[in-house]
C-alpha cells in the first residue's frame, strides 16, 4: 500500500492549490452538513412531541369583548352563560375557560419553587386556567389523583394575582419536582409565599410555547382551578363528539352571538382547530428544516461538482503519462484504483478538517441559540456520506482515465 499511496503524494504536490480547494471544500460542507442534519432532527423531534390534547375533536374559540368598564361579577356571570350554552350544544362534549392552551405559541409561566424563600427557582412551569371541565374539554389523561371540584374553582378578574391552593400538574413536572414518584399530595410555591397543594397527575400536557427557550422545561406544566374572567378576552377551549368537529366549530360562534353580541370572534382566526393551531406554531420549525434539507443537498451537490470538475481537469492534463502507464502494462483498473485512492486521500484530509469545523461550529451554536450538544453519530453519518460522495463524483472521470488507450503515449502533449 505503501508503494502505492508514496507516487500519489508526489503527484499531489504539484496540485496544491487545487488540492487544498477541494479538501476546504469538503470540511465547510461536512461542518455545515452535520449541523443542518441536527437541527432539522430536533426540529422534527419537536413537530412530533404530543400535545397531550385531544387534538382530532378539540377547537379554540377566542373571545374578546366588545363592551368596556364592566366588573369581573357581570364578566363572570357571561361567562358562565357561554359555556353553558356551548356545552348544551349537540356537537360539543365539553367546554372550558382558558387563559391559554398548549401550543398557542406562549402565554403564562412562571418560575416554580420548593420553598417560598428559595432564592434560585427549581424549575419553570407553564400555567394554566380552567375549571372543572378543563381536563375533560381538552381530552388530557389523568394518570394519578383526582379532577377539581367545582367549589376549588375560583373567579379571577383582571389584574388579580391569586393562587389556588390546589393543582394539577403534568407528569413532567411532577418527576422534575419530587424525582422519588410521591408528588401526590406534595407542595409547591409557584407564585407569592401561598403554596399549591398537587391533587392530580396528567400526562402528557405540552407547554403553550415551543421556541429554543422552552425545550429545557418541556413539557413541565400546571393547571390552576381558576375561572380568569379578563375583562378584554377569553379562550374558550371546546371538544366536539368525534365526526363533529366542523358542525361544531359553526354552531360555537353562532351560540356565543345569541347570548350576546357585544363581542369579537375574528372570522379567520377566531375559531381554530387543533390541526391549524399546530400548522401555525411549528411553522418556522417546518421553514427550518425546509432550509436546512436545501442547505444540505446544494452543499453536497456543489461539492461533488467540485470533486468532477477538478478530476476531468487532472485526466485531460494526465492523458500522456495514463497513455505511458498503459504502454507498460497498466491495466484498466489500475488507473481507476489510482484516481479512486488520490481522491480519498483529499476526502479524508477534508473531513479531517471538517470534524473539527463541525464541533466548534456546534459548541457556537450551544453558547448563541441555546442548542443541545450534537450527538457523535452525527459526525460519523457526516463523514460516511462525504466519502461515499467523493468517491461516487470521482467515479465518471475515473473511469475515462481508464479508458485512455496507450497510443497517447505517443502523441505529443
Amino acid at each position: 500500500m505503501t508503494l502505492q499511496i508514496r507516487p500519489i503524494l508526489v503527484a499531489l504536490r504539484r496540485h496544491k492549490a487545487g488540492i487544498v480547494l477541494i479538501a476546504l471544500q469538503i470540511a465547510l460542507t461536512l461542518a455545515i452538513v452535520c449541523n443542518a442534519l441536527f437541527i432539522i432532527h430536533q426540529r422534527l423531534v419537536n413537530l412530533a412531541q404530543p400535545s397531550g390534547v385531544d387534538e382530532a375533536n378539540v377547537f379554540v374559540v377566542t373571545n374578546m369583548w366588545a363592551e368596556a368598564n364592566r366588573s369581573t361579577e357581570q364578566i363572570d356571570a357571561q361567562v358562565r352563560a357561554d359555556l353553558t350554552a356551548l356545552r348544551q350544544l349537540p356537537g360539543v362534549l365539553d367546554a372550558t375557560p382558558a387563559s391559554g392552551y398548549p401550543l398557542h405559541g406562549g402565554g403564562w409561566d412562571n418560575f416554580v419553587m420548593m420553598t417560598p424563600d428559595q432564592v434560585k427557582p427549581t424549575t419553570d412551569a407553564a400555567v394554566y386556567t380552567g375549571d372543572e371541565h378543563f381536563l375533560a374539554a381538552l381530552g388530557l389523561k389523568l394518570v394519578a389523583g383526582r379532577n377539581f371540584r367545582p367549589d376549588e374553582v375560583i373567579v379571577m378578574g383582571t389584574q388579580q394575582a391569586i393562587t389556588p391552593p390546589t393543582a394539577i400538574v403534568s407528569q413532567a413536572l411532577a418527576d422534575r419536582l419530587f424525582p422519588g414518584g410521591d408528588a401526590l399530595g406534595k407542595s409547591f410555591y409557584a407564585m407569592g409565599t401561598t403554596p399549591s397543594t398537587i391533587i392530580g397527575i396528567v400526562d402528557p400536557l405540552h407547554r403553550q410555547g415551543v421556541d429554543a427557550w422552552s425545550n429545557s422545561h418541556a413539557g413541565q406544566s400546571l393547571i390552576w382551578p381558576l375561572r380568569a374572567d379578563d375583562a378584554k378576552g377569553i379562550h374558550y377551549i371546546v371538544r366536539a363528539r368525534p365526526g363533529q368537529l366542523a358542525a361544531a366549530m359553526q354552531e360555537a360562534p353562532k351560540a356565543l352571538f345569541a347570548q350576546n353580541r357585544m363581542r369579537i370572534i375574528d372570522a379567520k382566526e377566531g375559531v381554530q382547530d387543533y390541526a391549524t393551531i399546530r400548522h401555525k406554531v411549528y411553522g418556522s420549525d417546518r421553514g427550518m428544516v425546509v432550509l436546512m434539507g436545501i442547505i444540505c443537498v446544494v452543499l453536497l451537490a456543489i461539492t461533488a461538482a467540485g470533486i468532477v470538475g477538478l478530476t476531468s481537469f487532472w485526466v485531460g492534463q494526465r492523458r500522456k503519462q495514463i497513455g505511458v502507464r498503459r504502454a507498460l502494462g497498466a491495466r484498466q483498473r489500475d488507473i481507476l484504483a489510482y484516481f479512486l485512492t488520490e481522491n480519498f486521500l483529499i476526502s479524508t484530509a477534508g473531513v479531517a478538517m471538517g470534524t473539527v469545523l463541525a464541533v466548534v461550529f456546534n459548541l457556537w451554536t450551544m453558547t448563541r441559540f441555546a442548542m443541545t450538544p450534537m450527538s457523535m453519530g452525527y459526525l460519523g453519518i457526516g463523514v460516511l456520506v462525504l466519502l461515499l460522495l467523493g468517491q461516487g463524483a470521482v467515479l465518471a472521470p475515473a473511469l475515462r482515465a481508464s479508458r485512455v488507450s496507450p497510443v497517447e503515449a505517443t502523441r505529443s502533449v
